[in-house]
């Protein structure tokens, strides 16, 4: 067991992030990743799943050289936006005040995103619901249009998408992903949609945005990596043929390619993300028929060995695929668990602090998160 020191308070402060509703953001738990790798020393982090990019954007305020990393070109626009504005958040408002003053129009997002009020109720004529009204969807429109006609620099162009997105996410009529809407219009989606220049912050260190598999990133030379893989559902009963965690933000990947996909289903999902298309590993519900164990816990044991990082901190959820005894041995295997965090999520509160396999008991209750601290060697 490494002898660091134990602490009994959490004393990091977190700095402020911003991020799009996300049924995986760590917002909550910032200050306890922050105070981990503090502990450790490093100076370089990869944050390998990097989703909506608040714990990159946390690490990056914090004075630490960032990798953000996700296969999601939604996220590597957020990368871009926050790790990589060389800029003031002044330097942007003549750009977001012009978007706002770009008149509505009626195009493709309308045509498949947009619902009339309908007294209330998001079912349109042709039986499914929507993600927003008509009137932010033509705004949309406009706005979009006019970010491909602008000569913007790519920081720029990812400034005044990370803006209309998180407007977007402010006007919606859903629970914080697109692979279902709600049945009567949400208060918020009556909003009139209006950007405002993103919580940017002049980045000082040589920070790297990438998209790709996390096995192309987990070699590039840093002192500490942050996993946070999308573990699945632990339930056993789960078909093969269930949603995949990449399409639930399938909206925003269209927005930031413009590139008016096929569409299918009744949320209007793009083809692209099907499950025989956008399938990880890392949600993979099928066994090896050789070892017997889930294709998704030899993926993160498989992860954790092939990290040339010292350090690593791994959060897993109770609810994941892989259960708390199968990511135990992959740990104890891999390095040395140097401290585990546990939380209870669904209360947000610290539950405790685990040096030994007692994590186990607690592991197998409902809306648990754990920590890992692992220091390879």
């Amino acid at each position: 067991m490494n002898n660091l020191p134990l602490f009994d308070d959490i004393v990091v402060d977190a700095p402020p992030t911003e991020g799009i509703k996300y049924a995986g953001s760590k917002r909550r738990l910032l200050p306890y990743i922050l105070e981990l790798t503090q502990r450790t020393g490093a100076k370089t982090v990869l944050d390998g799943f990097a989703g909506s990019t608040r714990v990159s954007q946390a690490f990056a305020q914090s004075g630490y050289q960032v990798i953000s990393n996700d296969i999601a070109v939604w996220s590597e626009n957020f990368g871009i936006c926050y790790l990589l504005n060389p800029e003031p958040r002044e330097y942007y408002l003549p750009l977001i005040r012009h978007l706002n003053r770009v008149p509505p129009k009626e195009g493709w997002f309308t045509q498949h995103y947009g619902g009339q009020p309908n007294g209330g109720v998001a079912v349109q004529r042709d039986g499914l619901k929507k993600p927003w009204q008509i009137h932010n969807t033509r705004r949309l429109d406009g706005i979009r249009e006019e970010i491909d006609n602008l000569s913007l620099s790519p920081a720029e162009k990812a400034v005044a998408l990370t803006s209309l997105i998180l407007s977007l996410d402010r006007v919606d009529n859903t629970l914080g992903h697109f692979v279902s809407y709600l049945r009567k219009w949400s208060p918020r989606s009556y909003n009139e949609l209006h950007l405002e220049v993103p919580n940017l912050f002049v980045n000082t260190k040589e920070n790297q945005v990438m998209r790709g598999d996390i096995f192309n990133a987990v070699n590039r030379a840093v002192d500490l990596a942050y996993f946070d893989p999308p573990y699945g559902s632990n339930n056993e009963k789960m078909p093969p043929s269930r949603v995949r965690y990449a399409s639930y933000y399938h909206v925003w990947t269209t927005i930031c390619l413009n590139d008016e996909p096929a569409l299918f289903g009744k949320a209007m999902r793009r083809n692209d993300t099907s499950d025989l298309v956008s399938r990880s590993v890392f949600e993979e519900f099928q066994r090896n028929p050789d070892s017997g164990r889930f294709l998704a816990v030899e993926a993160i044991e498989r992860l954790i060995q092939s990290t040339a990082a010292r350090w690593i901190i791994l959060s897993y959820s109770s609810g994941g695929r892989a259960t708390a005894h199968e990511v135990n041995d992959i740990l104890s295997a891999s390095g040395d668990v140097v401290d585990i965090i546990e939380l209870d999520y669904k209360r947000n509160v610290m539950a405790g602090m685990k040096w030994t396999n007692e994590w186990l008991r607690d592991a197998a209750s409902p809306n648990r998160e754990f920590l890992f601290l692992i220091d390879k060697g």
